[in-house]
Formats: C-alpha cells, sequence, structure tokens
C-alpha cells in the first residue's frame, strides 16, 4: 500500500487521527513535525524564532520532500502545503487526505498559537489564516473528509471507505 499523506490545518486531528487509522491499517506512522524538530534539534516555535517564518517553511518544505517511506501513514504540519517540492514528492508516494473542519471547530480546539508552532505572519489573525490554506488544502488533496461533527472513529472509518472505493 501506498503511504497515506494526511493535511489539514492545525487542530484538524492529523496526528491523533493518524495513530488510529496507521493501526487499523496496520501501518506504521510518522509526524513529520517531530522529523522536523529532530533533524533541527529544536521545537517548531524555537525554529520559527531562529529561522523566521520564511525560513521555518524552506526546512519544512526539504523534509518533507526528504521522507523516504512506505506503508505509512504521515501526519504533516498544517504549513506543509505551501511546500512545492514537498507536496509535490508526497503526492507521487501517497494518497493526500485533507482532514477539513470549519474556523469555529478549529479556533475552538486550538490553544496557544505560539505554543504550538503555528506557522503565522507577524499579526496575522488564525481567520486569515485558514482562508489562506484551505484553497491549498483543497488543491492538493485526493480525498476530502468533512470532520466537523464527526468522532475520531466516525472520521478514521470514513477515510478507510474512502481508500477502499
Amino acid at each position: 500500500m501506498k503511504n497515506i499523506v494526511l493535511i489539514g490545518m492545525p487542530g484538524a486531528g492529523k496526528s491523533t487521527i493518524g495513530v488510529v487509522l496507521a493501526k487499523k491499517l496496520g501501518l506504521r506512522f510518522l509526524d513529520s513535525d517531530l522529523v522536523i524538530q529532530d533533524r533541527c534539534g529544536m521545537l517548531l516555535h524555537e525554529i520559527m524564532e531562529k529561522k523566521g517564518l520564511e525560513g521555518f517553511k524552506e526546512i519544512e518544505d526539504q523534509v518533507n520532500a526528504s521522507l523516504d517511506v512506505t506503508n505509512c501513514v504521515i501526519a504533516t504540519g498544517g504549513s506543509a502545503v505551501y511546500g512545492k517540492n514537498a507536496m509535490t514528492h508526497l503526492k507521487e508516494i501517497g494518497t493526500v487526505v485533507y482532514l477539513k473542519l470549519s474556523y469555529e471547530e478549529i479556533s475552538n480546539r486550538l490553544g496557544d498559537l505560539h505554543e504550538r508552532g503555528v506557522a503565522l505572519k507577524p499579526g496575522q489573525s488564525l481567520l486569515s489564516l485558514y482562508n489562506e490554506r484551505i484553497p491549498l488544502y483543497e488543491e492538493y488533496a485526493d480525498i476530502v473528509v468533512d470532520c466537523d461533527g464527526l468522532m475520531l472513529r466516525e472520521s478514521v472509518e470514513y477515510i478507510v471507505r474512502q481508500l477502499k472505493s
């Protein structure tokens, strides 16, 4: 089986759904944010503070474009869709699943955006970021899962059904 690549806003459940989906399908799980932190030896927000937003995006693009895995569920960072090299590579090695949530639900789920390492431009609001990214998620998605109102198990089951159809 090719990889399954999860994209979506921070707080959409990529890591949580990814772990459960990997267990259900007997695949490995990889969180690309953790790979970035491991390769840089810093937390995401520390990378952003040291390298700036554009520097972080370059690192994220390079790391995601270099992922060499098979039979794996890959949870990407919310900003992965800014990396053209990464997204081209991820689409080649897997099926891209967009975990879609309403702005209201994302806003309710997210805590401190800085601590989460959310890639915001100075002065940018969460709503502005949301509106900027939605077209990118939709462009790259092979499968779209509207997760509003779905329990974790229901989201996983929906993905499994879509992968089989």
